[in-house]
Order: C-alpha cells, then sequence, then structure tokens
C-alpha cells in the first residue's frame, strides 16, 4: 500500500517528474504519476523548481490548488478505479467519462467528491464513509 507522508508524496512527485524528463526508467507506478503530470502542464514549473515549492503549503483561503494534492487525489482515484475499491466506483467513472465526454474531466469530478468525504470524515471525527462519496458522484 501506497500511503507517503506529505514530503514522500512530494518528492515522489518530483522525483517521478525529473526521472520521467530525463528518460529513467520508471516503476509502473512513476509511469502512471508521469502520465497524469503530463496532463497538467501548470504544474511542469512546480515539479521542475523544488526549491522552491516542495515545503510550500497551500491553503484554500490562498484561492489556489494544491498542485501536489491534486496529483495525489488523481493517484488514488487510478487505484479505487483499478480495483474497483470501493465497489460500484467504477461503474460512476464509466458514468462520469460518458457524461462528461473525458475520463479526466470524471477524475476531476470524483476528486471533488473524495475531497468532500474527505473533509466530512475528518470535521466529524468519524471514519471514512463511502455513502457520502457515492452520494456526491450521483450529484455529478
Amino acid at each position: 500500500m501506497f500511503n507517503p507522508s506529505r514530503e514522500e508524496a512530494r518528492m515522489f512527485l518530483i522525483e517521478t517528474w525529473r526521472k520521467h524528463r530525463t528518460g529513467e526508467l520508471l516503476s509502473p507506478l512513476e509511469d502512471l504519476a508521469a502520465q497524469l503530470i503530463g496532463k497538467h502542464p501548470e504544474y511542469f514549473p512546480i515539479l521542475e523548481n523544488p526549491e522552491h515549492y516542495q515545503h510550500k503549503d497551500y491553503t484554500p483561503e490562498q484561492g489556489t490548488t494544491n498542485p501536489f494534492l491534486h496529483l495525489m487525489m488523481h493517484l488514488a482515484i487510478e487505484e479505487q478505479i483499478s480495483i474497483n475499491q470501493p465497489p460500484g466506483i467504477r461503474t460512476h467513472f464509466q458514468r462520469l467519462t460518458v457524461l462528461h465526454e473525458s475520463e479526466h474531466d470524471a477524475q476531476h469530478r470524483m476528486m471533488e467528491c473524495l475531497g468532500e468525504m474527505i473533509w466530512q470524515s475528518q470535521r466529524s471525527g468519524t471514519a471514512i464513509d463511502a455513502g457520502i462519496y457515492f452520494n456526491c458522484l450521483e450529484k455529478q
């Protein structure tokens, strides 16, 4: 199971992008991450300048997306889809892909719901509830 700390996750993305750009051999997880990064050219300067961004905090008050969190959520959703966990998530992904005519856009919709589920769990101090995730996905 891939459960990195904040620093490990950021270094994973930074190092994966560096290896991709220099043509080094990538692990399957790194290859998937590099493909996801490639769909977000707006994050290239951030990943290519870790000395400026590796330790930066991204807060909602700043009004900007945390690029590291965004990419790691893509990875989490890719894993969910690949193993259909929670059960039924692949069906939601397929429906959203047809509805939004893009796998990437479907994942962004899923990301909103995944974030909502995590936020509610943290706010209430309760376990993750897939029902919250699925209720949100059904509204997308």
